[in-house]
C-alpha cells in the first residue's frame, strides 16, 4: 500500500471488467491549489475508471506519482486500486481536499 497526500494506492489481482481507459495518468487534481497526483514519465502506465473508481496499470518496470508537494514515490510495475482520503464533519463524510 502506498500513500501520496491524500491519494492512497493498494495492488490487486486486476481491473474490473467495462473500465473504460482514461486519456490521461493524472490520479487527481487539487480542488484548490491546481497541483496534481500524476504519473511522470508518459506511457509508463494507464488509469482506468468504473463506477467512479480509478485503477492504475503500471506496464514500464517503473512508473513514478508525483505531486508538487509530496516527494515522488516510484511504483513497480503491476495494477493498483487508486482511491482518495475522506473526512468526517457532522453533515457529511466527504472528500479531502488539498
Amino acid at each position: 500500500m502506498w500513500r501520496h497526500g491524500d491519494v492512497y494506492l493498494a495492488s490487486v489481482a486486476a481491473i474490473p471488467d467495462f473500465a473504460r481507459e482514461l486519456p490521461h495518468c493524472t490520479l487527481a487534481e487539487g480542488e484548490l491549489t491546481g497541483h496534481s497526483h500524476r504519473i511522470r514519465e508518459s506511457g509508463a502506465a494507464t488509469l482506468y475508471e468504473v463506477s467512479g473508481e480509478r485503477f492504475l496499470q503500471v506496464s514500464a518496470e517503473i512508473a513514478t506519482l508525483i505531486h508538487q508537494e509530496h516527494g515522488p514515490i516510484e511504483l513497480p510495475r503491476g495494477t493498483y486500486r487508486v482511491w482518495f482520503q475522506r473526512e468526517y464533519t457532522p453533515e457529511e463524510i466527504r472528500r479531502v481536499i488539498d
